[in-house]
């Protein structure tokens, strides 16, 4: 239950995409007055609609790139996750401003809209690639972080509040690995690895969203909130989706990590331990007072990687992890 919705007006952008889908599934089965559904695709749209069955739905074709539709897409609404994005690291160095549009510029439109129109709380989805990033992605991710928790500074008396998830690839979403896996498994071929040794966090969709919805309960405005969650081993992930398929060594692909990570070293100084999570508290901003929850300050040098994470799953794990996917 997300008491922190009851009566409220959601609006979820990106929300036909896999989590945004997922997310609305969720709160429906709660108390929000109404939800609405802001993207682009009208073909996703109406897919989605034949789908959802409920009058509180509301579906509302706009691009975070115009700031004067944010605006009126805005009005009246309590609560904004912002999951839209352009996310696919090969297109966006291939285009990059396309990438800059949407996801930088996209970005601070969401929170112009935000304020301007006295949004309640707002919840960005970020993603691993933002630390200490490689390619495009990462970077406009970061620099989207970093516009959001700025965000606060500049609500003054409207009391607007943002606040962001970081977390990894997301199993069984748009873009996973595991369909791709599965479809080579099929056609009787190897299953191409990039690296032995590559290292991921694991986590469902209906992880990530109990995360954003947990996070929308604890935020007060500026934490980066970062769950504690499994790795694997993606040897073993191929593995667990095909036994006895041989695996070929492709090598690592350009902008590519070998290993994922969700809090550097550089950013130990400003993270806290919690029972389920870390969070990530801002600097410089006088404004930030924490939620109140006592949390344990994490080691000086401390670094939350796929690869010394303490917690990895087994191949038989994995292969019930599958199952529910």
């Amino acid at each position: 239950m997300s008491i922190v919705l009851d009566g409220q007006v959601v609006l979820v952008s990106g929300g036909t995409g896999s989590f945004g889908r997922t997310f609305i599934r969720t709160i429906l089965k709660d108390k929000p007055r109404k939800v609405i559904v802001l993207s682009r695709d009208e073909l996703k749209q109406f897919e989605m609609q034949s789908e959802i069955d409920d009058d509180r739905v509301v579906y509302f074709l706009g691009d975070v790139r115009d700031r004067d539709r944010l605006c009126l897409a805005f009005r009246g609404v309590d609560v904004v996750v912002h999951a839209a994005a352009l996310k696919q690291v090969p297109a966006l160095e291939y285009n990059p401003q396309e990438a800059i549009k949407t996801n930088i510029l996209g970005a601070s439109n969401v929170i112009d809209a935000a304020i301007e129109n006295g949004v309640k709380k707002i919840i960005a989805l970020s993603s691993d690639k933002a630390v200490n990033p490689i390619n495009l992605y990462g970077a406009t991710k970061l620099a989207m972080e970093k516009l959001f928790i700025a965000g606060n500074s500049y609500s003054g008396k409207k009391e607007t509040r943002f606040s962001i998830v970081r977390y990894g690839n997301v199993a069984g979403s748009r873009g996973s690995v595991i369909p791709f896996f599965r479809k080579i498994a099929e056609q009787g071929k190897n299953i191409p690895i990039t690296d032995i040794h590559m290292t991921r966090f694991w986590m469902t969709l209906d992880e990530s969203v109990k995360l954003v919805l947990d996070s929308l309960e604890r935020m007060h405005g500026g934490e980066v909130f970062i769950p504690k969650i499994p790795s694997i081993r993606v040897v073993d992930l191929a593995t667990a989706i095909a036994p006895g398929v041989g695996c070929d060594i492709v090598g690592i692909r350009p902008g590519e990590k070998l290993h994922e990570v969700l809090i550097s070293e550089s950013e130990s100084h400003q993270t806290q331990e919690y029972q389920s999570h870390y969070e990530i508290h801002p600097i410089y901003h006088s404004w930030f007072k924490g939620n109140g929850a006592k949390g344990k300050p994490v080691a000086e040098g401390f670094r939350y990687s796929s690869d010394t994470n303490k917690d990895f799953l087994t191949v038989e794990k994995l292969q019930e992890e599958l199952c529910r996917i």
